[in-house]
């Protein structure tokens, strides 16, 4: 079959796979390397779904990848937080409520939370016209914004700026809001009380864009690149070539494993809340590979950090792989918000004025160049 192909065609050499934190020896663990990969949730382009905004497009075939990109990373998140990094996939049996719940988040329709119209209706507001095509950055600021409105998976999204990611701008999206001012009311009438009960922890989804050299990536980033897979809390990368997005997953070797966007399947309609015909959202042929050098530099790292302790291991992971042994940091982990920067004002739900009418540019528009990055310095 496919994956025994894709086994066999995979570098001789000792060195094991990573997939999204997790480590499988080739020799004796095959069976459970395409049983995670497999399990992923795999979203691609559709065709014939309901036009969005209800005069656009209605499939995003050529222009949707990296949106279908942030769909994956996201659903990542959703499943950790619900179902746990070691839930499998098995098609043969019932899948837990969570799951569908999960899946109805991102179907094709403009009612799901994440579906490919909400995501193309909130890039207006990113200035990206409905049909343009995104990058890592852009569509995870329309993560950001789309997670205000999901009030199931209270999910705080935290996109860093300036390859710098902030302790303290973190607590303070991850701590809810409401229940942080309430707290601090409660601590001036009650000041013995202060200490006694902690604050709930909202599960973080970070997400960190950065650009990892000028035209391609600088070699001496890519062992760092290489340890965000290994890392527990791994929810995969954004990335691509120009123009071509895919979801990273993981590697062997000197090659990405990829799960890509790039096949046009009928989009599936569903009932909201029965079970979904999930066939076509997970990948059950070859997973595709890359030379990590022929990789885009402009990426985004997704991380997931279900609890505060998961965060601060997180931290710690960074300090010892990424900041104490290389002499190029991909990003700057900072306790304190930068006295030069803005003040940071966690983010509240957008007043949504666009009916996504607005549409569509044309084609030679649709393929612009990523937006501006801070070049790291090399």
């Amino acid at each position: 079959n496919a994956f025994s192909e894709f086994l066999e065609d995979l570098p001789d050499v000792d060195e094991p796979v990573w997939i999204l934190g997790a480590c499988y020896d080739l020799k004796t663990k095959k069976s459970e390397l395409l049983s995670d990969v497999r399990s992923r949730l795999w979203f691609t382009y559709r065709k014939k779904f309901s036009p969005i905004g209800g005069t656009g497009p209605s499939s995003d075939a050529g222009w949707g990848c990296m949106l279908r990109c942030g769909q994956m990373i996201l659903a990542q998140a959703l499943v950790c937080r619900h179902l746990g990094r070691d839930w499998r996939w098995d098609p043969e049996k019932r899948q837990p409520k969570e799951y569908h719940r999960i899946l109805h988040c991102f179907l094709d329709k403009k009612d799901s939370c994440y579906s490919i119209h909400q995501m193309a209706q909130m890039g207006v507001g990113e200035g990206k016209s409905v049909g343009e095509w995104y990058g890592p950055n852009t569509v995870a600021q329309v993560l950001k914004k789309l997670a205000l409105f999901d009030d199931w998976n209270t999910l705080a999204v935290y996109v860093s700026m300036d390859n710098t990611v902030v302790i303290e701008d973190i607590s303070k999206i991850s701590v809810d809001s409401l229940q942080f001012k309430n707290s601090v009311s409660v601590a001036k009438q009650t000041p013995h009380l202060q200490s006694q009960r902690p604050l709930d922890w909202r599960p973080l989804l970070l997400v960190i864009p950065l650009r990892m050299g000028i035209n391609s990536i600088n070699p001496v980033y890519i062992q760092a690149f290489k340890e965000c897979f290994k890392m527990p809390q791994s929810c995969g990368v954004l990335g691509g070539k120009p123009n071509l997005a895919y979801y990273f997953i993981g590697f062997i070797d000197d090659e990405l494993i990829y799960l890509d966007p790039h096949t046009t399947q009928q989009a599936v309609d569903t009932e909201s809340g029965s079970a979904v015909d999930d066939q076509s959202y997970h990948c059950q042929r070859t997973p595709h590979r890359m030379k990590i050098t022929s990789l885009d530099p402009s990426v985004a790292l997704g991380f997931f950090c279900k609890s505060e302790e998961d965060f601060d291991s997180w931290c710690d992971l960074v300090q010892q792989e990424l900041l104490k042994k290389r002499n190029l940091r991909m990003f700057e982990l900072v306790e304190k918000h930068p006295s030069h920067w803005p003040p940071f004002v966690p983010p509240t739900k957008p007043e949504v004025q666009t009916t996504g009418a607005e549409f569509i540019e044309s084609p030679d528009k649709l393929f612009e160049s990523e937006e501006e990055f801070e070049i790291l310095n090399v």
